[in-house]
Order: C-alpha cells, then sequence, then structure tokens
C-alpha cells in the first residue's frame, strides 16, 4: 500500500536541477581557481570570481535544504539530499579558503605543481558536473556513475604525489632562503589538496546514494 502511495505522489525532482547548478558552481570555481595560479593582472578577478561562485553555492545549497523540508518524497533518501548538497558545497568552500590565503599573504608566483593540481582540481569538477547530471537516471548511469568515483580517486591519489613533490621542490629550494616563502607555499599546497579531497568526498557520497538505490 505504501509503494502504491508513493508511486502517486510527485517527486521533488527539482532537486536534480539544483544538484546540477550547484556542480556548474564547481567548475566555474575551479577554473577561476586555475586563473588564480597563473599569476599576473588576472589574479583580482579570479579572486572576485571565486566568491561569486562560493555565494551562489551557498544560496543553492539553502535552497535544497529549503526543498527537502517542503517535500513529502525526494528522489533519494533525504538524508542523503542534505549530505550531498553539503559536500558539493565544501568543495568550492575550500577553493576560496585557498583563494583567501594567496590574497592574506599576497602571493604572486606559484610553483608548477600547483598548477598541476589545479588542472586537476578542473578534471574532477568537470567529472562531478556529470556525475550530478546522471544522477536523475542512476539505473541506467550506474556503470558510468561508478567509473566516474573511480576515476576522481586516481585524480586524488595523483594531487597527493604532486602534493608530496611539491613540497619537497618547494624546501629544497628556499631551504637556505626564506622560511616563510617556504611556510606560506606549503599552506597553500595544503588548501590545493583538501579541494581535491574534498572532490573526493563528493564522489564517496554518490556512491554510496547509487548502492543505496540500485
Amino acid at each position: 500500500m505504501l509503494g502504491w502511495f508513493q508511486a502517486l505522489m510527485p517527486r521533488e525532482e527539482r532537486l536534480f536541477g539544483l544538484f546540477r547548478r550547484h556542480a556548474v558552481t564547481l567548475v566555474e570555481g575551479a577554473r577561476a581557481l586555475r586563473t588564480l595560479l597563473d599569476g599576473g593582472e588576472g589574479m583580482v578577478e579570479a579572486c572576485a570570481a571565486i566568491v561569486r561562485h562560493e555565494d551562489e553555492a551557498d544560496a543553492i545549497t539553502r535552497e535544497v535544504l529549503t526543498a527537502v523540508r517542503r517535500t513529502f518524497i525526494t528522489p533519494f533518501d533525504r538524508g542523503d539530499v542534505q549530505d550531498l548538497a553539503t559536500s558539493l558545497d565544501d568543495a568550492i568552500d575550500q577553493m576560496l579558503k585557498t583563494a583567501k590565503t594567496i590574497t592574506l599573504f599576497e602571493v604572486r608566483r606559484f610553483e608548477p605543481q600547483m598548477r598541476e593540481m589545479a588542472d586537476i582540481i578542473i578534471q574532477a569538477a568537470t567529472l562531478t558536473l556529470e556525475a550530478v547530471e546522471l544522477l536523475a537516471a542512476m539505473r541506467a548511469n550506474t556503470a558510468r556513475l561508478n567509473a566516474i568515483a573511480v576515476e576522481v580517486g586516481r585524480i586524488e591519489e595523483k594531487a597527493d604525489a604532486l602534493y608530496d613533490e611539491g613540497r619537497k621542490a618547494l624546501y629544497l629550494e628556499r631551504r637556505t632562503s626564506d622560511a616563510m616563502d617556504f611556510i606560506i607555499g606549503v599552506d597553500i599546497y595544503s588548501h590545493l589538496e583538501k579541494v581535491v579531497d574534498r572532490f573526493e568526498d563528493v564522489a564517496n557520497q554518490i556512491s554510496g546514494i547509487v548502492i543505496e538505490n540500485v
């Protein structure tokens, strides 16, 4: 009887649109972060863009949480809806923390490994957008969703390797000169590595949703 009743109730399909909008802010934020790490005259606008995308992501998160409270039947478990929205928001929040660190310490020159990590962040954001777009028909897209999760995991491992490689190169370059540059550089590497970690969290969250619903 309950299954019949639920079948008659309209699901909140609007949530999938909100998730997609949220994922788009991650892609745009990742591109702005990459521009920021190019240095030069584009840094100010890149920082401003990251702030705008983070503000938009916050607004979307609030929309999702409001929709969950007002909806009788959600596309999947309402706790998972909330957790996915939060994990998406955490990714753009971490990008903003990276930009704030760069602005606070007036960094103008960036290491090659930092830019490579930013490239990886764009890849992770693009895969996240694809995964979110596939969620509305997750049964038909289970194989691709699982493949995306694996790919994001590989990206995270590559980011970890760049994180270690970059810190080591920074130490070798700065150990006899400027200790403060080394400390600030390590801080930036740490933030970049955490951005990738947040994308892995999103991938894990989506994998859990797929497992529970397929």
